[in-house]
């Protein structure tokens, strides 16, 4: 295929996209008909029957990639009618081109075109994510700061907030800190929570911000009362986990959050010399 013929058909694709209200990519599928190289409605519609079939057959929901709909389209004759049309997402698109005719160059270019449109939306969902437990892990250091300050102003030490950290901690997992720590791999020098995921990260936090809050709220001034807040507190966290069919201790090990953040360091001085560096 020629470089020429790949930038019109590039920019003939990205021209027919469109966005909705909520900001999700869809294209028309009587746009697309004419995209792929098929001049007659009848024929592309049993190619979606096939893409339709397909999406299924890889537990995607039909209804959230071909979404039926009708529009007005303009007569020779000056007046207008109104016909069928189906709003498709990039996966359904993605779908279209994998069951249409190979012979033809729009379906190879589109094959390739929305796999790799789709690549790198996956690879900005995973970085979304990735860039979340960052957050939450810088977080819960932040959080995790004050309590130990709020212990020290309390009872006029905070040699005592690793013992309360660790009550937290078999409290909200049902075992020691080491118990875990040895569970998922935990180098003896590092903190528990560089490995934990997101949803844990979150946990700990909210349930620690309830005993900075209570342990100021109501005077507590000696470690085995700061303990028991803090024991309360995630015992509390931990049940609503439990409720959602979130067990603690069953959740695998996440990857180190340290490499994540130099990962991500890494791919936003890449960005910056190369824009299209985060697509490869």
């Amino acid at each position: 295929m020629k470089i020429d013929m790949i930038h019109s058909l590039t920019d003939a694709f990205e021209s027919h996209a469109q966005q909705t209200e909520g900001g999700v990519e869809f294209w028309l599928a009587r746009d697309l008909q004419h995209l792929l190289g098929y001049s007659e409605w009848r024929n592309f519609t049993a190619v979606i029957s096939k893409a339709k079939t397909a999406c299924e057959v890889s537990d995607h929901a039909i209804s959230d990639h071909f979404v039926d709909v009708n529009k007005m389209v303009d007569l020779g004759s000056g007046s207008q009618r109104e016909v069928e049309d189906i709003m498709l997402t990039r996966y359904a698109c993605y779908m279209i081109a994998q069951n249409g005719d190979p012979r033809k160059q729009e379906i190879a270019f589109a094959q390739t075109y929305f796999a790799i449109q789709t690549r790198r939306a996956e690879l900005i969902e995973q970085r979304l994510l990735d860039a979340e437990r960052v957050v939450a892990r810088k977080k819960l250091t932040t959080t995790e700061k004050e309590l130990s300050q709020v212990i020290y102003e309390q009872t006029g030490g905070n040699q005592d907030f690793a013992i309360i950290r660790s009550k937290g901690d078999h409290a909200l997992f049902g075992k020691s800190t080491q118990a875990m720590k040895a569970q998922w791999k935990v180098p003896d020098s590092r903190p528990l929570a560089d490995f934990a995921p997101t949803i844990i990260l979150k946990a700990k936090d909210f349930a620690t911000e309830i005993t900075i809050f209570n342990t100021r709220e109501h005077g507590l001034s000696c470690e085995k009362a700061i303990s028991n807040e803090h024991v309360t507190n995630n015992e509390a966290v931990r049940k609503t986990l439990l409720e959602r069919g979130i067990r603690p201790e069953s959740l695998p090990a996440a990857e180190d959050v340290k490499k994540v953040e130099r990962r991500l360091s890494s791919e936003d001085k890449k960005a910056l010399k190369n824009p299209e560096a985060l697509d490869s």
